[in-house]
């Protein structure tokens, strides 16, 4: 996952513009790793027909993992208190979890417990989740209508990659170039059949549409 380099000064200043005018405090956030989980979000929420924007909900990318602490404290119940939720990769969900605890949320959070919470895992990761619910063959017909199959076809033939399952390489061709997994994060989306959306995706979109109990 690409990260957003958000400053600790940054996040401080955007905690004091919310507190100071409450009018700016989103509804409600979704916490995302990085730039293509706002993408893949933005673009399924369209999709579906919703403007995240008009309904006052933000796909927040922290800038990786590590950052999930700050910002559910700038976020969660000792700061704006708006209603959450979040998606991470299966590789960074043990510092989602701490980070949920450490912000009050519980303890010894299960997965089961974290989703609750509206915090999804993805089986791998976002790039995984899209080739997987699309297949290979369709994703290949994305990547040759954007005019990468070149590309794609010079890295199946690189030694590390050759014979290697089509999905494995789709995966690592989304994640070798400097904006293509964004780009790619919404056109992949884009594609989907929408009864076949990835469930991370589907159920964190999900968790702040749904009018506030």
């Amino acid at each position: 996952m690409e990260h957003a380099k958000p400053s600790s000064t940054g996040a401080a200043n955007s905690n004091a513009r919310f507190r100071d005018d409450s009018e700016a405090a989103p509804r409600a956030v979704v916490l995302v790793e990085g730039i293509s989980d706002q993408s893949a979000l933005e673009a399924l929420a369209e999709r579906r027909g919703r403007n995240l924007s008009a309904e006052n909900i933000s796909v927040v990318p922290i800038g990786g993992a590590q950052a999930i602490g700050r910002f559910l404290n700038l976020f969660g119940p000792s700061g704006l208190d708006v209603r959450l939720a979040g998606m991470c990769d299966a590789a960074e969900e043990d510092e989602f979890r701490r980070g949920l605890e450490r912000a009050g949320f519980g303890s010894n959070l299960t997965r089961f417990d974290m989703e609750a919470l509206g915090f999804y895992v993805c089986v791998a990761d976002l790039e995984e989740e899209l080739i997987r619910a699309l297949g290979a063959a369709s994703v290949e017909r994305v990547v040759d209508a954007q005019g990468d199959l070149g590309s794609f076809r010079t890295l199946q033939k690189q030694p590390a990659w050759r014979g290697r399952p089509r999905e494995e390489q789709l995966q690592r061709f989304m994640g070798s170039g400097g904006s293509r997994k964004i780009r790619y994060a919404r056109l992949l989306v884009d594609a989907l059949d929408l009864r076949c959306v990835p469930r991370p995706l589907e159920r964190v979109l999900a968790h702040v549409l749904q009018d506030p109990a």
